[in-house]
């Protein structure tokens, strides 16, 4: 599995960025930025634009909220798999904050969502990855952003990798 040229975009500053990224202020302001901004630039751009994927390919999870049943949008990063693509890895990572975030866990109560992908919307189904899968996909993702190793060693859980696979209609 690789990202073929979908890894982080090669532009300036992308080494800073990543510094920046992994330190505990990013992790603390972070969480309440990011999302913010991608969310509202999205739903501007109707569905074109997410501001973060400037440095990380991103999509828009929408999921259906794993107690309330309601759905859900959430900006993410993503790392997408192969020249397609129709697999896509999510890492929970929560910009390495003690809690797995929400979105995790409305995937592992209702695997079936639909993402977002440069303005088309795509509906998948998502996987939480286990064992050799796991280990062989966390490591593609520390070489796709090594902060995410950063995250890893701050928190005392381990970091949720799902898989999402485009679903495609059932054939006649």
């Amino acid at each position: 599995m690789t990202t073929q040229g979908q890894g982080p975009r090669r532009v300036p500053g992308v080494r800073l960025v990543q510094k920046v990224s992994s330190t505990r202020a990013f992790a603390r302001v972070a969480p309440h930025v990011v999302p913010a901004l991608d969310r509202a630039v999205h739903r501007l751009t109707r569905g074109k634009v997410l501001l973060s994927a400037q440095m990380l390919p991103g999509v828009v999870l929408t999921a259906r909220g794993a107690r309330s049943g309601l759905e859900r949008r959430t900006p993410l990063a993503c790392m997408p798999e192969g020249p397609g693509p129709d697999t896509w890895l999510l890492i929970g990572s929560n910009f390495g904050r003690a809690g797995h975030p929400a979105w995790t866990a409305n995937l592992l109560a209702h695997p079936d969502a639909v993402i977002s992908w440069k303005g088309e919307d795509i509906p998948v189904a998502a996987r939480l990855l286990a064992g050799e899968e796991r280990a062989a996909a966390w490591k593609a993702a520390l070489t796709f952003w090594p902060p995410y190793a950063t995250y890893q060693a701050r928190v005392d859980r381990e970091i949720r990798l799902f898989r999402i696979e485009r679903r495609r209609p059932p054939a006649r």
